[in-house]
């Protein structure tokens, strides 16, 4: 979901600035609100191993140019599940980071479109998680309908992101909607994989019940909401 350079340009590209600094905000009210002070060091490893997973997915799993932007296996909903929103945020924003610094210098540019791009389908997977899972059900025990929900939110916000930076740099030219069409078309084929993606890893965790408790998860991997 890499925004192509030159994309939105000039003074345009402000306009990533202001919707970060909104996004940044409503995040750090949420951990505020959502961390207590005694879960701030797990809440940091869980970060920190988000970050890692991140920069792994960019740099070490397929990705092609597509349209307007890159097709990656981000895998969203996956983070979301196992680390929480929070974690997976700051994940997301740093492993971005890491990527356009130490390998990517030409993206970092577009860095607030693309984190934002990232970060607002997260936060509307965490809504629509309160709504589609039961507050007493462990992410373990989720069906694979609630995890298509989850990922198809996350694909498709991200999709819908990627379109409004194009439109908002390029218009509605037919070359720059052929492009946008013919990304949101590639990426949307990650939602085939994903649910599969967070089915695996949740199996895994449910196997690996040692991991309760530990701080390295979430807590709603193993319980319900308190």
């Amino acid at each position: 979901m890499h925004i192509e350079p030159g994309v939105v340009a000039g003074a345009k590209i402000a306009l990533s600035y202001a919707i970060a600094a909104a996004a940044a905000t409503f995040l750090v009210k949420e951990i505020i609100k959502t961390t207590p002070a005694r879960d701030v060091a797990a809440f940091a490893v869980r970060a920190l191993l988000a970050t890692v997973a991140v920069f792994i997915f960019f740099e070490v799993l397929p990705k092609h140019p597509v349209g307007v932007s890159e097709v990656h296996f981000i895998l969203g909903s996956t983070l979301f599940l196992i680390f929480g929103a929070g974690p997976t945020a700051i994940g997301l924003a740093a492993g971005l980071l890491m990527q356009g610094l130490f390998f990517a210098p030409i993206d970092l540019p577009q860095y607030f479109m693309n984190v934002t791009t990232l970060l607002v389908p997260l936060f509307a997977v965490s809504a629509l998680a309160k709504r589609i899972i039961a507050p007493k059900t462990a992410y373990v025990d989720l069906k694979y309908s609630q995890a298509l929900a989850l990922s198809t939110a996350y694909q498709g916000g991200v999709v819908l992101w990627v379109a409004f930076w194009a439109v908002y740099g390029q218009g509605f030219g037919a070359e720059n909607m052929a492009n946008i069409m013919a990304f949101g078309g590639a990426y949307m084929l990650v939602v085939v994989i994903e649910p599969l993606a967070d089915l695996g890893v949740l199996a895994a965790a449910k196997a690996l019940h040692r991991l309760e408790g530990s701080g390295l998860v979430s807590d709603r991997v193993y319980k319900g909401a308190a």
